[in-house]
């Protein structure tokens, strides 16, 4: 049976784009204060996985709630699984927005919203695409299970509670990255560098604060300085001014007799690639760590500054590069320093390929800084680099799929960051986003071009047919 995918999906642009809005309403971030029984994310992230199940209950198909921290919309009958996998959850809005992060706006061809590319567009261009081969009554030999997830961009225990009770689907992928596909993610891991909360030269760190996630490169960055006396802290404000016009980014000090709060801005970009944002941070801490500062707020501020520009961990002594899946990187994510209070710490997210591991990166961070720390937290639930080859039938189906709507030649990528489609021994990530996009993802201004939004959703709904067929 011959499918005009591209003439299907324009039969349902508008009624696509409709769903994808009023998706996009729901501030789905995560929010631990909110945790209950009933959200184990908090509220935004379970509101946007009812809304999602809710059109597969609309549509006709079985649904599947898994206690609110997953679920699945499922079509056709058979021995193997077709697993698709979206998430529901954004990273937090942030600041710099020019719209509303949470009232969708089309603009220039394009929706802008958080979620819109990461990852409720690409999600509902797939389950789109599930749609319409119900709709017309296409005959599967596979069972095809649209997963939908609510914790991707935190802790990944949706995905850990959701396979304690539903088997795992044979091979599959999720519309989380970008075409012609992905079929190499680099390992995932933090480690975080704890600090004594001490003071003990003449001016004194009070706070130092920056980051929402570690896998996004801090935007901002206050912190709060007392100076030696109030001409001090009139030169303090004075330098910080030299150095913002020098380094070329903004921020902001006030001054309260001897007490300098600091504002700095710079870019947040996705945690996996560091070298595409401006990290506020460690510009903040290049600029302090010049003045007589003592005891724990001392080794805080060398080491981030020790950190300022280095995305692929060169400093810390952890560099390395696979021929293969290219080089590690590392987003210093999270700031947090606070006088006299336990816990002072900076969170390393290291992106890495094969040939290197959780070892060897403690091991060069605690012989590059160990001296300026207290203790070094490893993440112990981290994933490593994961790998499926292109001559798997999996990934050539879905290359020759790309390669048929686009006319270009598909090829195989590797990437730092990571999809649920590392959940299957077989899975991928494949697309929404076509070469050449602009990466707004976990940044001020997402979008999703609406013409990338329907051409992803005919080559999905090709794509998922040639494999569940």
């Amino acid at each position: 049976m011959t499918v005009n995918w591209q003439q299907e999906v324009d039969q349902r642009k508008e009624a696509l784009l409709d769903d994808l809005v009023e998706l996009l309403k729901v501030k789905s971030e995560r929010e631990d204060d909110k945790i209950t029984a009933d959200a184990p994310f908090g509220p935004g992230p379970r509101d946007a996985l009812l809304h999602m199940l809710s059109y597969g209950e609309r549509d006709g198909f079985v649904v599947k709630n898994v206690d609110n921290y997953a679920g699945h919309i499922e079509y056709g009958e058979g021995e193997e699984i077709l697993g698709i996998f979206g998430h529901m959850d954004v990273v937090p809005a942030g600041d710099g927005w020019d719209t509303d992060p949470y009232v969708p706006v089309i603009k220039d061809n394009k929706i802008y919203a958080r979620g819109s590319s990461d990852d409720k567009g690409p999600s509902m261009a797939a389950y789109y695409g599930l749609k319409i081969i119900k709709e017309l009554g296409l005959p599967v030999s596979k069972k095809i299970r649209f997963v939908v997830g609510s914790d991707e961009e935190s802790t990944w225990k949706d995905m850990d509670y959701y396979f304690e009770h539903e088997e795992m689907p044979d091979f599959g992928f999720a519309p989380d990255a970008e075409f012609p596909i992905i079929n190499g993610e680099k390992g995932n891991i933090s480690v975080a560098p704890q600090f004594a909360s001490t003071n003990g030269g003449s001016y004194e760190l009070k706070t130092f604060k920056a980051g929402l996630r570690p896998n996004m490169v801090p935007q901002d960055v206050t912190a709060v300085v007392t100076a030696p006396s109030v001409e001090k802290a009139e030169s303090l404000k004075e330098a910080y001014h030299a150095y913002l016009e020098k380094s070329g980014v903004s921020g902001t000090a006030e001054l309260n007799d001897t007490v300098v709060s600091f504002k700095l801005i710079g870019k947040s970009a996705h945690g996996a690639s560091p070298q595409a944002g401006v990290n506020a941070a460690t510009y903040l801490a290049t600029f302090l760590n010049e003045f007589d500062f003592g005891g724990g707020a001392k080794n805080y501020l060398t080491v981030a500054a020790h950190i300022h520009l280095d995305v692929y961990g060169e400093k810390l002594g952890v560099a390395y590069e696979d021929e293969k899946m290219g080089k590690l990187t590392m987003n210093a994510g999270l700031f947090e320093f606070v006088a006299g209070e336990e816990g002072a710490y900076i969170n390393f997210n290291f992106r890495y390929p094969q040939g290197t591991g959780k070892e060897q990166l403690a091991a060069g961070i605690t012989d590059s800084i160990g001296q300026y720390v207290t203790t070094l937290k490893v993440d112990e639930k981290h994933s490593g680099p994961h790998y499926v080859p292109v001559e798997d039938p999996l990934v050539a189906t879905l290359l020759a799929v790309y390669e048929e709507h686009t006319g270009e030649k598909g090829y195989e990528q590797i990437i730092g960051g990571g999809t649920y489609g590392r959940l299957l021994k077989r899975g991928v990530a494949f697309g929404a986003m076509f070469p050449g996009f602009t990466d707004t993802m976990h940044q001020a201004n997402e979008f999703m071009s609406l013409d990338d939004l329907f051409r992803a959703a005919v080559i999905y709904a090709d794509a998922i047919y040639r494999l569940a067929k």
